[in-house]
């Protein structure tokens, strides 16, 4: 209801002003009639004197001037002002409730956050250019009407550039809602597309609003100089960051959440990817930022694109354990790693491979099934057990490092007779 009448008063007041603007254009004319009747019936009644008084008055006052604006342009302002102030409640109230509702039936994600986003731009644009309206009606001096028209120019790209961003973050949530429900690659790097597309948009609105305000761009370029050139020398680091973002986006080595390792320091998980550094999560703990100009120049591998976890291994058993044990126990080990869930069935390998210099090597070489460090580590513990057990079933033993020195000639005699006197 409080909108209905504020629509009633916005009617009533304008058709004032424009009841005003006709008194303004016949003042002198109406001044004139009132003169005139006033001289030709000096016998008419004390009341009537007074009317004719009083409208001499209110049609004075109307024409009288503040500065080169009348009170009608002055009021006809103010209305506008007033409508402009209710068209953009009408906006907010129609972005909160009608095509907050429509949006809310489709299944789309991006437009349910699109409405709320646009509001807040879409009044503003309203309110400028009603402001701009309501200034218009005045008369001003030339240089008030150049400033004017210059800031408007400015607000309105700058509203339309603040909507675009909106536009720009909301579309970017909504691909990285999207790409994560469908554990997309490209996940981990749109809030670095997202960064470079706003820095790119803000760099154009800043040319574009300093070009309407009426400044010459190129020129101002051009002006730079040396300063530019200064200015790009002392950016370089940046611009091989910017440029090794670039790279990743393009090659998308790894994503956020990803474990990577980059040589022999950098050995942790994907936090950030930032337009100009990598923030990766070591295994102690500690946060560490890597240069993208780095990152694209070096070999990065990624732990998290295994389809599978590798183990390899020897078992050693002592020189005293039997040929026919030696077979067993292999095709013991060999059962025991085809019938855990946890080992990869694919490629599973078992063989006595070498005499060593201490022990008889077997090498187990077999997959697990998870690539995750802790469930790959119970499953290398839950086998190794076992394989201890089987080598306790067949009689055998673990070995461990062990040498024989044989001693000859007169230093055999003499170790010989010792221990032979030792013995007595």
């Amino acid at each position: 209801m409080k909108n209905y009448h504020l629509v009633w008063l916005s009617l009533v007041s304008l058709c004032f002003g424009q009841f005003l603007l006709g008194q303004d254009d016949g003042g002198e004319n109406a001044v004139q009639a009132a003169e005139s009747v006033s001289a030709s019936s000096s016998g008419q009644s004390e009341f009537t004197s007074i009317r004719d008084e009083t409208r001499t008055m209110l049609s004075e006052i109307f024409q009288e001037e503040m500065g080169e604006n009348s009170w009608v342009r002055l009021l006809v302002s103010f209305v506008i002002i007033l409508l402009t102030y209710m068209a953009r409640k009408i906006v907010g109230y129609l972005f909160e409730n009608w095509l907050h509702r429509i949006a809310e039936k489709t299944s789309w994600e991006f437009d349910d956050r699109m409405i709320p986003a646009m509001r807040g731009p879409v009044g503003w644009m309203v309110f400028a250019i009603g402001l701009f309206i309501a200034l218009t009606v005045l008369n001003l001096s030339p240089e008030w009407d150049k400033a004017i028209l210059l800031g408007v120019k400015a607000a309105t790209m700058t509203i339309v550039f603040w909507g675009i961003l909106r536009g720009v973050d909301v579309f970017a949530e909504t691909m990285m809602g999207l790409a994560k429900r469908r554990d997309m690659a490209v996940h981990g790097f749109i809030p670095l597309i997202q960064k470079a597309t706003r820095t790119f948009l803000f760099i154009v609105a800043v040319i574009l609003v300093v070009q309407n305000l009426g400044y010459s761009v190129s020129s101002l370029l051009a002006g730079l100089g040396i300063g530019g050139l200064a200015v790009a020398l002392a950016a370089q680091e940046t611009l091989g960051n910017f440029f090794g973002s670039v790279s990743l986006v393009a090659d998308r080595p790894f994503r956020v959440g990803d474990w990577i390792q980059v040589g022999s320091k950098v050995d942790g998980d994907v936090e950030e990817i930032g337009l100009r550094s990598t923030k990766v999560r070591t295994w102690s703990k500690s946060l560490m930022s890597i240069p993208n100009k780095v990152l694209a120049n070096e070999i990065i591998e990624n732990w998290s694109k295994m389809p599978k976890r590798r183990v390899k291994q020897y078992i050693g058993v002592t020189y005293s354990t039997p040929a026919d044990a030696m077979h067993d126990l292999v095709e013991d080990i060999k059962e025991l790693l085809r019938e855990d869930e946890g080992v990869q069935q694919d490629f599973i390998l078992v063989n006595f491979t070498d005499f060593g210099d201490s022990s008889l090597q077997i090498l187990v070489y077999y997959f697990t099934s998870t690539t995750a460090w802790l469930a790959h580590m119970d499953i290398r513990q839950r086998i190794n057990i076992k394989i201890m057990k089987a080598v306790e079933v067949r009689g055998a033993s673990m070995a461990f490092p062990t040498r024989s020195l044989q001693f000859e000639g007169d230093i055999a005699e003499r170790i010989a007779d010792g221990l032979g006197s030792k013995a007595d």
